[in-house]
């Protein structure tokens, strides 16, 4: 069974938009690291995605993961925030894990360590191709404005090509 393995942006940036749906739809079963939980219940206790994660892990569809290569959660501080190098290192310790990861550098690292990964962008591109959302387009611009999640213009049109909304 594929572990999916998500970090905290994921998580805020969809509930911000109110499209934590999304991820129960694509990914019924999450694992989050200590870290990122703490990140957006503990130390979030009002951001957006602090709700979903705790009704989450009261009906069992997230559940909570520590990370025994501390050693490497350590290496990989130096470059990425602690919650993605947690997603990392539990990436690298399952088998056949999918990483729900947004960061640029985490992705490269992951890419280094041959893991498997999407974002929000990936999540929105497979809802609007399945027909789960409407428009892409109208999406990504929530996230910008309501979410504040940054996207480069180019990436954008990339992801509204790949879905014919260009």
């Amino acid at each position: 069974m594929q572990l999916v393995i998500s970090d905290s942006s994921i998580i805020i940036h969809l509930a911000a938009v109110n499209r934590f749906d999304l991820i129960r739809t694509y990914y019924p079963s999450i694992i989050l690291p200590r870290s990122v939980y703490q990140e957006v219940v503990s130390s979030g206790s009002y951001k957006p995605g602090s709700e979903e994660v705790l009704l989450g892990v009261k009906n069992g569809e997230i559940s909570l993961r520590d990370v025994h290569n501390t050693r490497l959660v350590s290496s990989l501080c130096h470059e990425i925030h602690r919650g993605e190098a947690e997603v990392i290192a539990l990436g690298v310790e399952c088998d056949d894990a999918f990483l729900l990861l947004d960061d640029h550098d985490a992705r490269h690292i992951a890419d280094r360590f041959g893991l498997r990964y999407t974002g929000i962008i990936g999540i929105f591109i497979r809802a609007r191709k399945d027909g789960n959302i409407s428009s892409l387009r109208r999406e990504i611009e929530r996230l910008r404005t309501e979410g504040r999640f940054w996207i480069s213009d180019s990436v954008l049109q990339k992801a509204l090509m790949v879905v014919g909304e260009e």
